[in-house]
């Protein structure tokens, strides 16, 4: 049989992948445009539907970064009231482990988890950000290595909670002592109807690639690549036996985008199309700013890459993850623009994301299958470029002829997240 494939939903415009100019691109906090994506994706019948989290505005050259969503609103908040206008797409939540507490957060799912009727996930992410931490009480920052022991523990603690409930709805007392967490008492929130809500993962370093293994259903992943997703795919299945647990435990999704045209070489010109707008001359040089952690503001997006080495030790920007080292990225940079003789724009465009997967409908939709059926994969997370229209195309092109293969579902088979996914409800341990 062909192997079925797992298919979500991201919400975009958290970042520049999303082409603000377009005039089909609505709002980013109105709740209309959560209904419109989520409608589709159900229609689609996607697994679920995902919502990014972003803790602090991120800031550049000590300004807002211009392209980060203000009053983006918050995403369980949104979930919850998804909820009421779906009735089978799961609902995912990224929630940050480092800067919230097992009890209040295991509340709030569990909540979800019963108004949905079982459709609750929860995406595990770590903040190892000063810049980010000034924004709680607490303040401060966990070391790389403390942030994933915290969000192990984290995620061992929630599974208490929810545990603390028998299935057959008597509330236990609870109490954990450990290193980051001592809790006890009893939880108010009877056990929900998928058991625990779907855990997600979101992270392709050792660690991550380590906790997802341990703790995680699905891993959201970069890796977009055949060969790339390969090798991601058989590293991670391979951790999962010294936990106990089987390769279909664990559902690995990278995050793709798609261009879609009626030939392959329509869709590559809407495809470089797309890039030109994502990369504006604004984009291009705030990009090279990143990496060189220098104010480039006077070089010309169309001219040459600057003639200065990047700064190591830059703050240039506030609220991103580093680069493990600016020079040898600057030092490549450079190489591929002497080498194609590319300005400071194009090599921001040849360079950064671009679309995973271009074609006509029938290449698309091939090419996704052979990700999955030659174990680079178990499905996809696609992030559009427009909001909220942008999955449309998908929907109506690309789906059908997957369900024509027998690649993917023509219909829900069960009500809940856990069974979209083909998981077994976790054994109760109370």
């Amino acid at each position: 049989m062909t192997k079925q494939m797992h298919l979500a939903a991201h919400f975009p415009g958290v970042n520049s992948t999303t082409v603000w100019a377009d005039p089909r691109s609505r709002s980013q906090i109105d709740f209309a445009s959560f209904e419109q994506l989520a409608r589709t994706a159900e229609r689609g019948k996607f697994d679920f539907f995902f919502l990014a989290e972003g803790l602090r505005l991120r800031e550049h050259n000590g300004l807002i970064h211009d392209l980060d969503v203000v009053g983006r609103p918050e995403s369980l908040t949104v979930l919850n009231a998804l909820a009421a206008v779906t009735d089978r797409l799961g609902l995912a939540a990224t929630v940050n482990a480092t800067f919230n507490e097992p009890y209040e957060l295991a509340r709030r799912l569990a909540t979800l988890d019963h108004l949905s009727e079982g459709r609750a996930a929860w995406n595990v992410v770590t903040s190892s950000d000063a810049f980010t931490g000034e924004n709680f009480r607490r303040g401060g920052y966990l070391d790389r290595s403390d942030r994933y022991t915290r969000a192990a523990e984290f995620v061992a603690t929630a599974r208490e909670l929810w545990d603390s409930w028998t299935p057959d709805g008597t509330s236990r007392p609870f109490a954990h002592s450990g290193q980051h967490f001592q809790v006890s008492g009893e939880f108010t929130v009877p056990r929900s109807p998928q058991g625990h809500p779907v855990v997600i993962q979101a992270g392709d370093s050792g660690e991550g690639r380590e906790f997802a293994a341990s703790a995680a259903d699905v891993i959201f992943t970069r890796h977009g690549t055949l060969e790339a997703g390969r090798i991601f795919y058989a590293d991670v299945k391979a951790r999962l036996a010294k936990y106990g647990r089987q390769p279909d435990d664990l559902k690995i999704m990278p995050g793709v985008t798609v261009v879609i045209g009626d030939t392959d070489a329509e869709a590559q010109q809407n495809a470089a199309e797309i890039r030109r707008l994502q990369v504006s001359p604004q984009n291009a040089i705030l990009a090279m700013e990143q990496v060189w952690g220098r104010d480039l503001s006077s070089y010309d997006p169309d001219g040459p890459l600057p003639d200065i080495d990047p700064d190591p030790g830059s703050r240039l920007s506030q609220g991103r993850a580093g680069l493990a080292d600016p020079l040898v990225r600057a030092a490549e940079w450079r190489a591929l623009s002497a080498a194609k003789g590319l300005s400071i724009r194009q090599t921001v465009i040849e360079t950064t994301t671009r679309q995973s997967f271009i074609g006509s409908p029938q290449t698309v939709a091939a090419e996704l299958e052979t990700f999955v059926s030659t174990g680079a994969a178990d499905g996809f997370i696609l992030v559009p470029h427009l909001t909220p229209g942008g999955l449309d195309p998908f929907v109506d092109r690309v789906v059908p002829l997957l369900q024509e293969r027998g690649a993917f579902r023509s219909e829900y088979a069960g009500s809940t997240l856990r069974s979209h996914l083909g998981l077994a409800e976790p054994v109760w341990k109370g």
